[in-house]
């Protein structure tokens, strides 16, 4: 019986007193939306098509295209691939953990990577470190970014906390991050000269980010609260944030602009059930100590939302059953929509109706 006691009362030191990474704020969501009203369930997603990168290749996250019209993706390891059909042709090995992905004005690829900061690539062997700090600051988990036509680089950290390159990568570190609900996360201005620095602070899991056609306000999603908000860099509002679309049925990750004044949204996760903890730092530390099978984990249950500058939703694309993975962007590239995955060996591609 001694024994048996012992063993209880040490299993449960453990869940209340072993040291975990984790530092959880309280924080008390609002209700779900759910797939209700423009977010209403659908099958659309069904139609695309799967294009499987090279045998053993997982997590094509972004997708560029430069001004001479190829398209871009990378890989989990960093690999650069064309896209070239249904077939990707290896171009370059970065190396890293390529996220955001962004061809400049100067026909260069931009890329915000989560272990190495913020690269520029024109081609094979050319790979060079734009920025790998802000601030005196080491940049820890660079995610996404876009450039300007004066080739001002806009980019987003995810967290200045959690390392995705000692902390398991960037999935284990996102679901960290969320669950703790720290503000670390940040977005950056990286001007042509060379100068940096943040022009805004405050977020919980910084994510995609995209420039207006007129470049006068940045579209920012915040994945941990579940909504975008939008910074004015022009005008009398320059520098000013409101709130451009609050309590999404998901986690928003990727933002790409169009070019038209529309955007496409990807959800990697619709909203869990676990947020019902968020009120409760202490259990949440309790369920962080319990291990990967009972920690929150997205799901799967792709969706893409096309929206406007005004934050109107003007179509919603779904993939219920969840084939696609976790959904991280979707672009539009002559005539077709590629829809691009976290750590899924394949991206996909419809058919764009107009």
């Amino acid at each position: 019986m001694r024994i048996v006691l012992a063993l209880l009362a040490a299993a449960l030191g453990y869940l209340l007193f072993w040291p975990v990474p984790v530092d959880p704020i309280a924080y008390d969501p609002p209700a779900a939306p759910g797939f209700t009203g423009p977010f209403a369930e659908n099958n659309a997603l069904d139609a695309a098509q799967l294009i499987h990168l090279p045998a053993g290749e997982l997590g094509p996250e972004d997708i560029a295209q430069t001004p001479d019209g190829a398209v871009y993706t990378t890989s989990l390891v960093g690999n650069l691939y064309r896209i070239d059909g249904d077939e990707p042709v290896l171009v370059d090995e970065l190396g890293g953990r390529p996220l955001g992905l962004k061809a400049g004005p100067d026909g260069a690829l931009y890329i915000a990577d989560s272990f190495r900061g913020i690269l520029r690539w024109s081609g094979p062997g050319t790979l060079e470190v734009l920025a790998d700090s802000i601030d005196g600051a080491p940049i820890v988990y660079a995610n996404q970014l876009d450039v300007a036509r004066d080739g001002t680089v806009y980019f987003s950290n995810s967290s200045d906390r959690f390392d995705p390159e000692t902390m398991g990568g960037t999935k284990p570190t996102s679901i960290l991050t969320i669950w703790e609900q720290s503000d670390s996360g940040y977005v950056a201005r990286i001007r042509p000269d060379g100068s940096a620095g943040k022009i805004a602070t405050g977020f919980v899991y910084t994510n995609g980010i995209a420039l207006s056609p007129e470049e006068d306000f940045l579209l920012i999603n915040e994945t941990g609260r579940a909504r975008v908000h939008r910074l004015w860099l022009k005008g009398d509002k320059a520098s000013q944030r409101e709130l451009f679309l609050g309590n999404l049925p998901g986690y928003p990750d990727n933002l790409e602009a169009q070019g038209d004044g529309t955007y496409w949204l990807a959800f990697a996760s619709p909203r869990v059930p676990s947020e019902a903890l968020m009120p409760y730092p202490f259990l949440r530390k309790v369920v962080w100590r319990l291990g990967p099978m009972v920690r929150p984990a997205p799901i799967h249950r792709g969706m893409l939302v096309q929206l406007d500058g005004q934050g109107n939703i003007l179509r919603t694309l779904q993939d219920p059953d969840g084939r696609l993975g976790v959904t991280t962007g979707g672009k539009a590239v002559d005539g077709q929509l590629y829809v691009m995955t976290l750590d899924s060996p394949w991206f996909a591609r419809m058919p764009l109706q107009p």
